[in-house]
């Protein structure tokens, strides 16, 4: 080595001239010693995090970067007891003002020069320009807050806006948990009552006298225990939208005053002997074959073609696998905000599984099986592990049929049922704990029973 390449030799391990070098990189620099403490910080990581060099130095990280995964999984602590290399992690942190910053981190060890470890670094760039137009993309798939890259969905999302505009009855069909309420919603928020209520009703969980009085209001008088006039949800909805759920369980009798409603727009409160007038909007929800009920006299055929003006068919999610991986970005961005964690991504084999499955209770089952895994995650990767059991035991959609004379409707038919007796067989038959773990109401399941012949053992039903 010549005195020249001697002198820059000395000059590169003047900590003056790292400085310099170090605050002339684009991407956050920051080194830590073994206890955790800052010892050196760069520009670009006082930029990144609105940090001071004189604020960070001497403190612990997690007091400057304030995420979650400092305390449950810290990837300087890792990369310092177990010389595990991070590489692009993807984190969110809490700037000195207390926004949340996207960011992307590498660590590496810092050992002397007999080996030993004596702290570690950690490189960041930020993720902000790269969200935003991460956010701009996935905003090109989502409808107020139905969320969907599939065909059939784009095809709704061009026509929702004028059937919203219309204040014409609109009939939403699909299974349980595909976002029949979630339309609805967006129907109301984009139609010209938006400023107005939008008011609920269950149709399947209230038997009929209860649904009755709960629709049309009463009179003081009209039975026991009617001590003050109640308004009805038709008088709350008011210039509003009223979605009805589950109309399919409307007794005859209900049907018939409902149709009254929809044909002269008006109705009388129970005990009542003045006729109100009805200004209300209705969306209507179904997860039976309407056409079917109609058929077997347990659906009026009129009131059918008055709530089928417009009629929106919302396909099950195992008909759009492609909207999986986006669902679950879209479910991890809000169950991180709800629950406070940092849970970014699943690993190949926990998405597999979820690619995999047939979802018997659709988006809402997904959302549940997310909800549990971030649940039991501490780091910021949902395993196998994580998810629900039952879905590490489930047979994959991928899978060749039983038989290869079934028709594609049978074979959808078994997977579905093999699904729904996995979970009746680890609840032990319980069906309100089932229809929980499915993201179905207690009613849809009993009747998903019904219609695909799935029976309590005999055994069971005696122990209950």
């Amino acid at each position: 080595m010549n005195e020249n390449e001697k002198d820059m030799w000395d000059a590169s391990r003047d900590p003056r001239w790292t400085s310099l070098i170090l605050d002339s990189i684009g991407d956050g620099v920051f080194t830590v010693d073994r206890e955790g403490k800052i010892t050196s910080f760069n520009r670009a990581a006082e930029e990144i995090t609105g940090f001071s060099r004189e604020e960070a130095i001497g403190q612990y990280c997690h007091e400057i970067f304030r995420a979650n995964i400092c305390f449950e999984d810290c990837p300087l602590r890792r990369t310092a007891q177990t010389k595990e290399r991070i590489v692009n992690l993807e984190v969110t942190i809490l700037s000195k003002d207390n926004r949340e910053i996207p960011i992307s981190i590498s660590t590496a060890q810092i050992v002397d020069e007999q080996g030993q470890v004596i702290g570690a670094v950690e490189t960041f760039r930020d993720l902000s320009l790269i969200r935003q137009l991460q956010e701009e993309v996935s905003g090109r798939y989502r409808f107020e807050d139905i969320v969907s890259r599939s065909k059939a969905f784009s095809r709704i999302f061009q026509v929702l806006p004028d059937i919203a505009q219309s204040d014409s009855t609109v009939l939403l069909c699909g299974e349980s948990g595909t976002g029949k309420e979630l339309f609805a919603s967006a129907i109301h928020n984009l139609s010209k009552r938006c400023k107005g209520p939008f008011v609920k009703v269950n149709c399947g969980a209230l038997p009929e006298t209860l649904l009755e009085s709960e629709l049309f209001g009463y009179k003081r008088g009209a039975f026991t225990g009617a001590v003050v006039d109640k308004p009805g949800r038709f008088k709350i909805a008011e210039g509003g939208t009223l979605f009805l759920d589950e109309v399919g369980d409307l007794s005859l009798g209900t049907q018939v005053k409902l149709l009254r409603v929809l044909e002269r727009k008006e109705y009388e409160p129970l005990g009542g002997i003045k006729t109100e007038r009805a200004d209300v909007r209705i969306v209507a929800a179904t997860n039976l074959d309407l056409e079917e009920l109609v058929a077997r006299k347990r659906f009026r055929e009129d009131l059918y073609y008055r709530l089928n003006v417009v009629r929106i068919d919302i396909p099950p999610l195992r008909e759009r696998p492609e909207d999986i991986p986006l669902l679950i970005e879209h479910f991890l961005h809000r169950l991180n905000r709800k629950m406070g964690k940092q849970v970014r991504r699943l690993s190949d084999k926990a998405l597999q599984i979820l690619l995999d499955y047939t979802y018997p209770g659709n988006v809402r089952e997904l959302q549940n099986i997310l909800e549990h895994a971030m649940i039991l995650c501490k780091g910021v990767e949902i395993q196998p592990r994580h998810l629900p059991a039952y879905l590490t035991r489930r047979t994959p959609l991928t899978s060749p049929p039983p038989s290869q004379t079934l028709a594609g409707a049978e074979i959808l038919r078994e997977k579905e049922k093999e699904a729904i007796l996995s979970v009746l067989q680890r609840s032990s038959f319980r069906l309100s704990e089932a229809a929980k773990d499915l993201g179905i109401h207690r009613s849809t399941l009993w009747r998903k029973m019904k219609r695909l012949g799935i029976e309590k053992p005999r055994s069971v039903a005696k122990s209950q």
